[in-house]
């Protein structure tokens, strides 16, 4: 009967913690990246600007899908490149970057603006833009040569809400 109470607790306990792992599990594989989470940690402007590194400019809004389909592509690169580039996330909504919309002539987002170590821009690209094109981008930039992909329109969200 001993032999009986053991292994039914045995079963408990092991069924205890199988439900723990499989909870926890589910739980990190549900994490996402985020928008939010890829701006928060993207490189302040002003220190892009200063920094000496190739910049790459995202205009973004929160309720952008388009916008929210490139986030996990560009926590990716950032993740990978960020020693070596700047990623820099502008939120069109918000007044505070109304001079470098209309410097660059934002009408269209997610728009990427290239810009090389000194800050001159050498690229552009409009709309959801494959990681593969993306990453060719960065590696030129970081090598200091032309941009293989330039001109770029994907699928975007028109900034104009007038319509």
């Amino acid at each position: 009967m001993e032999s009986a109470s053991l292994n039914r607790t045995i079963v408990a306990i092991v069924a205890l913690v199988l439900s723990v792992v499989l909870f926890f599990g589910l739980q990190w594989s549900r994490q996402t990246v985020s928008l939010g989470m890829v701006a928060e940690k993207a490189t302040p402007y002003p220190v892009a600007m200063a920094n000496g590194r190739p910049t790459i400019i995202e205009f973004y809004a929160d309720w952008c899908e388009s916008c929210q389909t490139m986030a996990k592509t560009n926590w990716q690169m950032e993740t990978t490149y960020g020693d070596q580039i700047n990623f820099v996330m502008l939120n069109v909504d918000n007044n505070k970057w109304l001079p470098e919309l209309t410097k660059y002539r934002v009408d269209g987002i997610p728009r990427f603006i290239f810009l090389d170590r000194q800050q001159n821009q050498i690229g552009d690209a409009v709309g959801i833009i494959p990681g593969n094109i993306m990453e060719a981008n960065i590696k030129a930039m970081v090598a200091g040569q032309p941009l293989p992909h330039n001109n770029l329109v994907g699928n975007f969200s028109n900034t104009n809400t007038d319509s």
